[in-house]
C-alpha cells in the first residue's frame, strides 16, 4: 500500500482523513446532524491535519526523534508510566517546579485550549448534538446513542451550554498572565521574538474574547451584531489552526511524547549510568551516552577527541572546561574540581 503514495506525509494524512470521515458518517447518523454553520471550522480541521503531520514526520524522521518514539513506545507500559502521564499531561508537575505562577498560566492555558477542543470537535463532526423533547429535556447524542438526559433548567445544562465559556474566561486568565509575565520579566523580554513567542498569546486571547462576545450579542445584545462577530470569531479559529503546527502552540499536540522521552530517562538511568571520563562522576545513562554518539555518527558529526574518548563522554562542567581548554592552551579539561560555582548536572 505504501507505494501508492508520494511520501509517508500523503499516505498518514489520506489515511487519517478518511477515518475521521468513516467516524463523521458514524457519529452524525450518515451525515444527517452536520451543522452547517460549522462547516468553516471543518475545513479548518482539515488543513490543520495537513499541517501536523507535516511537521510531525518531517520532525519524527530525524534520527534523534526516531530513536525517542521508537524506544518510548517499548517502554509504554511501565509501572510509572500512568505516574509520567498524569504528571506531563494532566497536572503539569513539572511546571510547578519553575513557580507556581507559570504553573497557574499553564495549566489555564492548556486545559482551556484542551476543554475547548473536546467540546468544540464533537459538534463540528457531528458526533455530538442534542435533542429536545416536550418535557423541558434535553437528549444528549453521542456518536448516535442517546448518552444522558438532562434537565433545561439543571446545572448539568447550564455547564454543557456555557462550557466554552468557561473556557474562554480560563485561557484569558493563562494569557493575560503569561503577557504579564512576557512584559515585565526581563528575562523573557530579551528571549522572545514577537511572532514566535507573543503572537501565539494574542491570537489565543482574540478568539476567546470574539468567543465571549457571541454569548453577550445573544443574551445582552438580542442578537445585534452576531452575523458579524460570528465570521470574525471563525475566521480568528481557522487562521489559528492552520498556523497551530507551525508556531510555538504545536508543543500541545507534541506534548504527549515528552512521557516517552522521561520514561527512557528514567528506565536506562536504573540500568547503569555514565562515569566522566575525566572526573568520573555518573552524568547520564550508558544507553542515551551511545544512543547520542551513535546519532551524531547518523549524521556524520564526529566529536572523537584526540585524547581517545568522545565530547558525549563528558559531564557538562567537564565538556565546558574541555572547548575552553582547545581555546586557552591550557589543559584544563584534565583537572579534576569542578568549579566552585558550577551546579549543572546531566
Amino acid at each position: 500500500m505504501g507505494s501508492a503514495f508520494a511520501s509517508k506525509f500523503a499516505k498518514s494524512v489520506f489515511i487519517t482523513v478518511c477515518g475521521l470521515l468513516i467516524l463523521m458518517y458514524v457519529g452524525s447518523r450518515f451525515f444527517t446532524h452536520i451543522d452547517l454553520a460549522l462547516y468553516g471550522y471543518m475545513v479548518g480541521t482539515f488543513v490543520f491535519i495537513c499541517g501536523f503531520f507535516y511537521r510531525f514526520i518531517a520532525w519524527g524522521e530525524r534520527p534523534p526523534t526516531k530513536l525517542i518514539i521508537k524506544k518510548g513506545i517499548k517502554l509504554l507500559f511501565r509501572k510509572s508510566s500512568p505516574k509520567t502521564t498524569t504528571e506531563h499531561l494532566v497536572t503539569y508537575r513539572f511546571i510547578w517546579k519553575r513557580g507556581w505562577y507559570r504553573w497557574a498560566q499553564h495549566i489555564l492555558i492548556g486545559w482551556g485550549c484542551i476543554l475547548s477542543a473536546f467540546v468544540t470537535f464533537p459538534l463540528v463532526f457531528g458526533w455530538m448534538y442534542f435533542t429536545m423533547e416536550d418535557n423541558g429535556y434535553y437528549t444528549v447524542v453521542l456518536f448516535g446513542i442517546n448518552l444522558m438526559k438532562i434537565d433545561a433548567e439543571g446545572i448539568l445544562a447550564f455547564l454543557f451550554f456555557n462550557a466554552l465559556n468557561i473556557t474562554a474566561f480560563m485561557v484569558i486568565a493563562g494569557v493575560s498572565m503569561a503577557l504579564y509575565r512576557r512584559i515585565g520579566n526581563m528575562q523573557a523580554r530579551a528571549e522572545q521574538t514577537f511572532v514566535y513567542d507573543l503572537l501565539p498569546l494574542y491570537m489565543l486571547l482574540f478568539i476567546s474574547i470574539t468567543g465571549l462576545m457571541l454569548t453577550v450579542s445573544n443574551i445582552v445584545l438580542g442578537g445585534w451584531g452576531h452575523p458579524v462577530i460570528t465570521l470574525i470569531h471563525q475566521w480568528s479559529v481557522i487562521l489559528t489552526l492552520i498556523y497551530l503546527p507551525f508556531g510555538k502552540l504545536a508543543h500541545i499536540p507534541f506534548r504527549p511524547l515528552s512521557v516517552f522521552a522521561r520514561n527512557y530517562r528514567e528506565h536506562y538511568g536504573e540500568k547503569e549510568m555514565k562515569p566522566c571520563k575525566v572526573c568520573g562522576t555518573p552524568f547520564v545513562s550508558a544507553e542515551q551516552s551511545t544512543d547520542v554518539i551513535e546519532v551524531l555518527k547518523q549524521n556524520d558529526i564526529n566529536f572523537k577527541m584526540e585524547e581517545g574518548f568522545h565530547l558525549a563522554e563528558l559531564c557538562l562542567p567537564c565538556r565546558r572546561k574541555y572547548r575552553m581548554s582547545k581555546f586557552s592552551g591550557v589543559p584544563t579539561h584534565l583537572i579534576k574540581a569542578k568549579e566552585a560555582n558550577q551546579n549543572a548536572k546531566g
